[in-house]
């Protein structure tokens, strides 16, 4: 009696396709990693229609308005200006949207940049970039992006400049730890048994296999981000007015937060909720990437 068996070949894109759908299951089976990947579809939607989601215009002043309780016609009450808070909180969440995509999009590529080249070069190239990665880790990144937007002068952009300049060290170490965990693999001895030069070892072999983590890492570090902007924002070095700016609407209301809870409650929460969804969404994230899962 003979026996058949049948052998099932995927393609890389077939494979790529069944990687990506495992990946989507697992996200969509934990409760907590889809309510924060759920909140964060929301703040992008949210900022990408604030001017239809907003119910007023956010820098509209009405003084006989001012400290108005929430209300039907204004759901999070008016500031001491008379603005309808909810707009100014639904605006808010594009100028945090904007932070956070220009700041991981500068952090993203440095970093991974750094620890590459250092992880894989070693010598005097690692201990150089290692040395210059260990200054701006010593210090605490509120504290240093505090130090460069003195020097930058207050504003949003300064302030996206200061927030990259303390955020990719982390994101160096950890492309540096999986780089040289890479640089003696079979594989890259192939590669280079094949007269393959250093930066294409890099580029098509070591950095992809970099990305999943740096990807987990830069999702954790985005609750940072928010956290180091709001921070600015409420010393008054990030926006400036009258841009709507949950830090800065925090720092506006609390002369008024014993009487007018809403004022500092609704930015409050609206930092809480998002700093927590983008944390479980790197969490989940890490369970989806981690390769004993």
């Amino acid at each position: 009696m003979m026996t058949t068996s049948l052998t099932i070949t995927y393609t890389p894109a077939q494979a790529r396709s069944e990687s990506l759908l495992r990946a989507a299951r697992h996200l969509l089976h934990n409760p907590m990693t889809l309510a924060g990947s759920l909140v964060v579809l929301l703040l992008v939607a949210v900022a990408l229609c604030a001017p239809l989601i907003a119910s007023h215009d956010p820098l509209v002043q009405d003084l006989s308005m001012a400290l108005r309780a929430p209300d039907g016609v204004h759901w999070f009450g008016t500031d001491e200006y008379g603005r309808d808070v909810f707009s100014r909180v639904v605006h808010g969440a594009r100028t945090t949207l904007y932070i956070v995509a220009l700041v991981t999009a500068v952090v993203g590529p440095v970093g991974l940049a750094v620890g590459a080249v250092s992880g894989y070069f070693g010598g005097m190239v690692d201990t150089v970039f290692m040395r210059v990665t260990d200054i701006f880790i010593s210090f605490p990144s509120l504290v240093l992006a505090l130090a460069f937007v003195a020097a930058l002068g207050p504003g949003l952009e300064h302030a996206v400049i200061a927030i990259a300049l303390t955020a990719w060290p982390p994101i160096a170490r950890l492309a540096r730890a999986e780089t040289r965990s890479l640089r003696k693999a079979d594989f890259v001895a192939a590669v280079q048994l094949q007269g393959a030069s250093p930066l294409r070892i890099l580029l098509r072999h070591i950095v992809p296999l970099c990305l999943s983590s740096v990807v987990v890492r830069l999702t954790m570090n985005m609750a940072g981000i928010i956290l180091t902007a709001a921070g600015l924002g409420f010393l008054g070095l990030g926006a400036q007015p009258p841009v709507a700016e949950w830090g800065a609407m925090i720092s506006a209301g609390r002369r008024y937060m014993m009487e007018c809870w809403w004022l500092v409650a609704m930015p409050g929460a609206a930092i809480m909720l998002v700093s927590l969804a983008f944390n479980l969404l790197g969490d989940g994230l890490r369970d989806v990437f981690d390769p004993r899962s």
